[in-house]
């Protein structure tokens, strides 16, 4: 039987406790989302000192979350660190994972979680490109309710969150996450088809790769390859989608007119002359890490950082108060 709209909504707000595993820059930024709603939060990390860091962190975020409107007052009470991914997840509502890019490490965690945690708990993958039916069959109990909840760098201010399933995960169990990351105020998109990397790093990765060849080509430094987005499509970017870019630019008509158009001939014509994909050389990477750090000479990364999050803030705030935005 199929989860109805309401339902699924009805299910997410059951989810009242959370339990976060690993606590590093994604980890920390998750569990200043869900303390900042109301959640209480269950953390676990086995690195050293990693619960002094998380608390730190959650410290240097409460700014940042203040001018969103968002609140850490309290949130002590209802953060607790546990020694265990088996602990943590342990009564648990939803668990979110975070752990290392690696597949032999997800496998063992999703066993550990899905032995460990309630029934009804969601169990979600934070997982940057392996597909979730990858790890799915190491949960011998209940594979059908571990998602993909693809968040972004940092979580707690970018809304975007790619939502998903394997071949096990049930749909009830897709709706009912969806619902969830909605109520935390995030926009979550749904994958209906696995593929890895998902969506928007998809999208990242081939920008990075025709960035990369345009450095091996020589055709203009770091910095400025930089400023090209940074300055240019990056700002549409951050407004509209790739498609709704095209649409506006293609004039009266439209994308469909765009298409029509010779200016169209000339894209298909210079996309299918873009730099192939190949790893990157041990010379290629010192020549990249250099001019990176060429262009970081007169910032200091903390600083960078402390600006570029002020100033996301600012735009969405923007974006929440333009109605004809999507």
């Amino acid at each position: 039987m199929e989860t109805t709209p309401a339902q699924a909504d009805a299910e997410a707000l059951r989810i009242q406790r959370v339990a976060v595993i690993g606590t590093g820059v994604i980890g920390a930024s998750w569990c200043a989302t869900f303390l900042a709603h109301g959640l209480e939060v269950r953390a676990t990390d086995p690195a050293p000192g990693a619960e002094d860091k998380l608390r730190a962190a959650l410290a240097a975020m409460a700014p940042a979350l203040a001018e969103l409107g968002l609140s850490l007052a309290g949130a002590e009470a209802r953060l607790r660190f546990e020694a265990s991914p088996e602990a943590a997840a342990e009564g648990a509502d939803l668990v979110q994972e975070n752990a290392p890019e690696r597949l032999d490490v997800k496998r063992e965690l999703f066993a550990l979680l899905d032995a460990a945690a309630p029934e009804h708990a969601l169990l979600a993958s934070s997982t940057s490109t392996i597909p979730v039916s990858a790890f799915q069959d190491a949960a011998r109990r209940h594979p059908e309710r571990i998602v993909l909840a693809h968040p972004f760098n940092p979580p707690h201010l970018i809304p975007l969150v790619e939502v998903g399933g394997g071949r096990a995960t049930a749909e009830a169990a897709v709706a009912r996450a969806m619902a969830f990351y909605r109520r935390i105020g995030k926009h979550p998109i749904r994958l209906k088809k696995e593929i890895r990397g998902h969506i928007a790093n998809r999208l990242q990765f081939a920008l990075w790769r025709e960035a990369i060849h345009l450095v091996r080509e020589g055709v203009a430094d770091v910095a400025d390859i930089d400023a090209a987005i940074a300055h240019g499509p990056g700002l549409r970017w951050a407004l509209l989608g790739p498609f709704l870019n095209l649409h506006l630019s293609g004039g009266e008509g439209g994308i469909a007119a765009l298409f029509e158009k010779p200016l169209w001939k000339e894209v298909e014509e210079t996309a299918a002359e873009l730099g192939p994909a190949r790893p990157l050389s041990d010379e290629e990477k010192r020549r990249i890490a250099a001019g990176v750090a060429e262009e970081m000479a007169r910032f200091a990364p903390r600083a960078m950082q402390e600006s570029r999050d002020r100033v996301l803030i600012r735009l969405l705030g923007l974006k929440l108060n333009e109605k004809e935005l999507p």
